[in-house]
């Protein structure tokens, strides 16, 4: 039998039409606010030792011309016995406990640690989520950024999945 392909989900985005909804950007409420939103993958290739995930957004303008994506979340060293993030898993000690041991979030464009949502002003733009399944671990140091991840994860990818949503 062959193995099914690495998958990536988020009930809430599914739940809006495949847009990301407001808790998970800049613009939410309160505690309902720029929290990271859960994800949740299947068919993790058998051989994994660790996933990774990048998200971007993939229209976002660079001031001086093209399209260049923007950074919002990079995780590495994610477990392959996990099945996802739950809501709000950025920056929370959840993610030092025995289950996500020894995953490192990463620093987002706006050279913060952790999930950053979109700003209002980004509106219309596509958020991709982009998990690799890996056949190591990746040893960054102790700041981890998108660059330093994907070079480390070259020639070391398993599987990927992607997710897009709007915003």
């Amino acid at each position: 039998m062959a193995q099914e392909s690495l998958r990536l989900v988020s009930h809430p985005i599914a739940a809006h039409d495949g847009r990301l909804p407001r808790q998970y950007t800049l613009e939410g409420q309160g505690a309902k606010k720029d929290m990271s939103p859960p994800l949740e993958w299947y068919g993790v290739p058998d051989g994994t030792r660790s996933l990774a995930l990048v998200v971007e957004d993939i229209d976002a303008p660079d001031p001086e011309g093209p399209i260049v994506p923007w950074t919002h979340w990079v995780v590495a060293n994610i477990p392959p016995t996990t099945k996802g993030l739950p809501e709000g898993f950025s920056g929370k000690e959840a993610a030092a406990g025995r289950e996500y041991g020894g995953v490192q979030e990463g620093v987002n464009d706006w050279k913060q640690p952790g999930w950053r949502g979109p700003v209002p002003e980004s509106r219309g733009h596509r958020i991709q989520f982009k998990l690799y399944a890996l056949d190591d671990e990746v040893h960054l140091g102790n700041k981890v950024t998108k660059d330093k991840l994907l070079e480390a994860i070259e020639g070391h990818v398993l599987g990927e999945a992607e997710l897009v949503a709007l915003f």
